[in-house]
């Protein structure tokens, strides 16, 4: 699946991707279209079988603080919004620890990795519950760590960090002496913003997290659960050449490669987020370098020969932006003079037979006239193969443009092509909107 790689109706953010089995499962926050709001009042679980990444299953709600049509909810104690879970496994149960808006937060139990999820308890601590970092018992984004040795860490914050150890035994319990504050520092390079969640990668630590600047996944290591971390540097950032915002992911080793999980905006807001993955590089030295984000999500290259949407786009400049209409219908909106719209990579094969091929744009007209410059690469050096002009009106539009072979970037620069002194009387107006696109040869 490309990028966003569940299906491009569905909003997960703040995903915790986790092997169980032979499946991947991807436990994370759920938005929704068009809200001015983080989040509801359920979690969802999907999964794909490792041996076919492009199956991504819905296993349905596993967890609610609210009652819906389906569904009684899950806890008697709060009917606020559910952020950014996580679920770990322990002797053959699977644990979910779950974040509830301004209330105590709490671990249910499942049998199986998809849930539904059952209420075990909330969390337990020995200390008072105004101590600053666990807010009254709410355990802001909760990252859970059962290491080799049988022992389990939780690891959670907001504008400062916290970690303290679990019972093994119960699974809710802190045990006491073992809160520790700010193990990941707020000041620069640090920054810790939120969103921690710990992986064990050899005898080393890898804490990802959000910083302050906000878009970006960053991670620092440790030889020890408990620190002290080492700052490493940024992960992705999904605010590169795109409308960014808060992210919230993790790393994953699936089929021998790994993966960083994160998310991006929709709707021109930083709410409406759907799930994004990216395949990284952990160095020999224990680093990760930093990537771009693709439209690849598990693909290795897209096909310009099929129909591309267009909201799969990973640069977005200048005012352009993913809208969805309903589950049917999404475009890149807010098209403007001088927006870039992108996407990496295609893979357009190795026939040179012919030194032209033909470019078609499915677009929803605003009674402008304007173009699109097709390139190649980068958006400021690359080589330009063609240029398709757009009419007022909803239509399908074609351009000729020179033949391509390889692996290629692709991006759309726009121009309104309005005459005269009327142009510039006429700024930021929104030129078309961009449902989808193909090339034929």
């Amino acid at each position: 699946m490309a990028n966003p790689f569940l299906p491009l109706w569905e909003y997960i953010p703040d995903g915790e991707p986790r092997v169980f089995g032979d499946r991947v499962y991807v436990y994370g926050s759920h938005d929704n279209a068009g809200v001015d709001t983080f989040c509801d009042y359920k979690l969802k679980v999907w999964s794909a079988p490792l041996d076919n990444l492009n199956l991504w299953q819905c296993h349905g709600d596993s967890f609610h603080t609210k009652a819906d049509r389906d569904h009684s909810s899950s806890i008697d104690w709060s009917e606020n919004q559910l952020y950014a879970p996580d679920v770990v496994e322990k002797d053959g149960k699977y644990y979910l620890y779950a974040y509830i808006v301004d209330a105590k937060g709490c671990v249910a139990v499942s049998d199986t990795p998809e849930g539904p999820f059952t209420l075990l308890s909330q969390y337990e601590y020995p200390m008072p519950d105004d101590l600053e970092g666990f807010d009254k018992g709410i355990f802001v984004d909760p990252g859970v760590l059962v290491d080799d040795d049988g022992k389990v860490y939780i690891y959670c914050g907001f504008l400062s960090s916290y970690m303290a150890e679990i019972n093994p035994d119960n699974m809710y319990e802190i045990l006491e002496g073992s809160f520790q504050k700010d193990i990941i520092p707020v000041e620069e390079p640090f920054a810790f913003f939120e969103a921690c969640s710990l992986r064990k990668i050899g005898d080393t630590y890898y804490m990802i997290y959000s910083p302050k600047r906000g878009s970006c996944l960053a991670y620092a290591t440790s030889k020890s659960p408990k620190g002290p971390f080492a700052y490493q540097g940024i992960i992705v950032d999904n605010g590169d050449d795109y409308p960014g915002g808060n992210d919230h992911g993790s790393i994953c080793f699936i089929n021998g490669e790994w993966y960083i999980f994160y998310h991006r905006m929709t709707n021109g807001t930083v709410f409406s987020r759907r799930a994004c993955v990216e395949k990284i590089q952990i160095a020999s030295d224990g680093t990760i370098p930093q990537v771009k984000m693709t439209s690849l999500g598990f693909e290795s290259a897209l096909n310009p020969y099929k129909e591309t949407q267009a909201d799969i786009a990973c640069v977005l400049k200048e005012g352009a932006y993913v809208v969805q209409y309903n589950e049917f219908e999404r475009t890149v909106a807010n098209i403007q003079n001088g927006c870039i719209i992108g996407y990496r990579y295609f893979d357009f094969g190795e026939d040179n037979s012919s030194e032209t091929m033909e470019f078609v744009a499915k677009i929803r007209g605003t009674g402008c006239r304007s173009r699109m410059r097709i390139v190649l690469d980068d958006y400021e050096n690359g080589v330009e193969i063609g240029t398709c002009e757009i009419g007022m009106d909803n239509h399908i539009y074609k351009a000729v443009t020179k033949n391509v072979t390889g692996y290629h970037a692709l991006f759309f620069l726009v121009e309104d092509t309005t005459e005269g002194w009327g142009g510039q009387m006429l700024k930021g107006r929104q030129l078309f909107e961009l449902e989808s696109f193909l090339f034929m040869k």
